[in-house]
């Protein structure tokens, strides 16, 4: 393990409290170590009360929290005489340790203590971490981890069964402490679940932790179980079976998901072993990752099968739960497939990356493991004790509902600027997955986020376009929405002074190059969850057209015609196809200086008369047509297709 401790950045922490969050970053930013709100920290201090009282205090991750960005505002303070009470009881809900946990707290604002908060308190340190570390999950998920752990670690660690986590852990370490600690133990190993460690000051617990997990490192290493894998093969694009697969996934959730791939060596030689079958079949390798992996990856593609058998884990192991349980969605979160590769579901795009983190840092543990003596992690009926325990399903609902368009992949042509760029930007803010399209090469340092997959490219060129829609197909799933907004607007002339290459250029970008995409995301939109869309960016152009804009002009007409007769053959399908007519939008990026005082001049106007130029005298900016855009996309309109609407302050030679 890297030690990253440094001296001079310790000294600079002026409080407990602030060295508890130094080494809880270390921590954090080692991925072997902890990911996605993994592990918890704590530290003991002695504070003067508003009373003017000294009392003692467990500071405490909060529930959900991740230790590689906590700050203050992650940690729970908790008064520590209540919570080793706590650990004397003989009984204790995990609802109500929760509610008296809260009730302990100093501060009603900091964030619900672990669910370990117990444990952390009745360890008699200053200074405890505890991790999910894969080397030490490698020998714990085998047939005779007990035995390895006990000889590996010696008399400094003691050995706790797999509990529950929660209450009924913190009991079981009460009485396994008071009967077996000794001063020279300084952590704890849990079967089939982490270590802990503690010390009197921070860099000593930290220290531990990584000798710990690198004593479990040579022992992984010293068995001949880490070898490199080959080198991935290409990524396999395979559009229409991509989004097959998310259909059916969603069909099953009943809700739209990305489906996005996690692809490198490690993952393509997992996909590729011939056990992969009854491997990856056996559970999660610890059972913290349940909520974000599910107990099992699909293997293949057979949904359906995938879903009954979760129903039937579910009907099996439901009575073993106290409580009434309702069942989860019974869809997969992860995805293994020979040709497509490792594949991962979410509701949003950070729920799919934090899913393929957790698996993909599962793998080598799981191939480990295998080495090692057989990769058994725990057993079905504790993983469904975790995956419907109430506390685990509280960190979900700290989610809250999702934006409307969350799961959703829109495409959006043109998206580098003006119209385009607004219409990703609202699309973005309401949940979606954007393919932004355009052939400005700053567009990637424009949109550099994850929820945006940005392809540099022509429109015009068909092969290029095709793997622009591939490419993104490949990073998100599939498509509900396509924005058809890239154009060009040449220079004013006359029809008897328009040059032939400029015409057909014009046509070839505002009218044969949609065409183009229209045929190529038709089969995707077929296989959209909640129906496909289309918004196509006319003009007023088309029902009042101006002199100098013949070009244009036509191409707006043609791509609305276009526009009617999609939605006259895409009805069936579930595909609504509308048609927004803005004018005066100069905010964008047809519209030069140049360009702009010809027009005005073409209305003997000035240029700032032009721009009002309408019966509301009102500007219309890029945002205020995208604001259409997606309310056309969303429920308000989700029963109306062949529609064209104007959005240009009134124009009275329209109306």
């Amino acid at each position: 393990m890297q030690n990253r401790w440094r001296d001079a950045e310790a000294a600079a922490c002026t409080t407990p409290l602030e060295l508890r969050i130094y080494t809880s970053r270390l921590l954090g930013a080692d991925p072997q170590l902890v990911l996605h709100g993994g592990g918890n920290t704590s530290v003991k201090v002695s504070v003067r009360n508003l009373y003017g009282d000294d009392e003692n205090l467990l500071y405490i991750k909060g529930s959900g929290h991740d230790l590689g960005t906590i700050d203050a505002r992650g940690f729970a303070p908790v008064r520590l005489h209540d919570l080793q009470r706590m650990a004397q009881l003989a009984h204790l809900s995990d609802a109500d340790m929760v509610n008296a946990m809260r009730c302990a707290m100093t501060d009603s604002n900091a964030p619900t203590p672990s669910v370990e908060a117990i444990l952390h308190a009745i360890i008699p340190a200053t200074f405890v971490d505890h991790t999910h570390a894969d080397a030490v999950l490698t020998i714990l998920d085998t047939p005779h981890a007990e035995t390895i752990v006990r000889r590996l670690f010696g008399d400094h660690f003691l050995v706790v069964p797999y509990v529950m986590p929660g209450f009924a852990l913190a009991r079981h370490c009460a009485l396994q402490l008071a009967a077996e600690l000794k001063p020279h133990h300084h952590g704890l190993i849990l079967l089939n679940h982490g270590i802990f460690t503690w010390g009197d000051d921070a860099q000593t617990s930290y220290e531990r932790m990584l000798a710990g997990v690198s004593l479990a490192e040579e022992y992984v290493a010293s068995h001949g179980v880490h070898t490199a894998p080959p080198p991935a093969p290409p990524m396999v694009s395979a559009r229409q079976a991509r989004a097959q697969l998310r259909h059916d996934i969603a069909r099953v959730i009943e809700a739209p998901v990305v489906l996005m791939p996690r692809h490198d060596d490690h993952t393509a030689a997992f996909v590729a072993r011939p056990d992969l079958a009854t491997i990856a079949q056996r559970g999660c390798v610890t059972p913290d990752h349940i909520i974000r992996t599910r107990q099992i990856p699909l293997v293949g593609r057979d949904v359906a099968a995938y879903a009954e058998r979760y129903r039937q884990w579910f009907a099996t192991y439901q009575s073993s739960v106290a409580a009434p349980l309702t069942m989860l969605d019974p869809a997969p979160r992860i995805v293994l497939d020979p040709e497509l590769g490792m594949l991962t579901v979410g509701r949003r795009v950070r729920d799919a990356l934090i899913a393929g983190d957790v698996y993909r840092q599962s793998i080598p543990v799981i191939a480990a493991a295998e080495q090692l003596g057989g990769y058994t992690p725990l057993g079905d009926v504790d993983l469904f004790a975790i995956e419907y325990w109430e506390l685990e399903q509280a960190k979900l609902a700290l989610a809250g509902k999702p934006p409307r368009f969350s799961g959703e992949i829109a495409l959006v042509t043109g998206a580098a600027s003006g119209i385009g760029r607004a219409c990703v930007e609202r699309l973005l803010a309401q949940g979606a997955a954007v393919i932004a399209l355009d052939i400005n090469p700053d567009l990637p340092t424009i949109f550099a986020r994850p929820d945006v997959c940005a392809v540099v490219c022509d429109i015009s060129d068909d092969a290029a376009l095709s793997a622009a829609i591939d490419r993104g197909v490949c990073a998100f799933g599939g498509l509900d929405m396509v924005v058809l907004n890239a154009g060009i607007f040449p220079k004013s002339r006359a029809i008897n002074a328009l040059p032939s290459d400029e015409w057909r250029r014009t046509m070839a970008i505002n009218l044969d190059a949609n065409l183009s995409i229209m045929r190529e995301v038709h089969p995707l939109l077929a296989l959209a969850p909640a129906g496909g869309r289309v918004v196509i960016i006319g003009s007023k152009n088309v029902p009042a057209p101006g002199p100098g804009a013949a070009a244009y002009s036509a191409s707006k007409a043609a791509i609305t015609q276009l526009a009617r007769v999609a939605a006259l053959e895409w009805g069936t399908d579930h595909i609504r196809v509308n048609v927004v007519h803005p004018n005066q939008v100069f905010d964008t990026g047809i519209w030069s200086t140049d360009i702009l005082q010809s027009r005005a001049a073409n209305y003997g106007l000035s240029v700032e008369a032009y721009k009002k130029n309408n019966l509301l005298h009102t500007t219309i900016t890029s945002h205020d047509v995208a604001a259409l855009v997606c309310e056309l996309c969303g429920d308000v309109f989700a029963r109306t297709t062949g529609a064209q609407i104007p959005i240009d302050g009134g124009n009275e030679r329209v109306i």
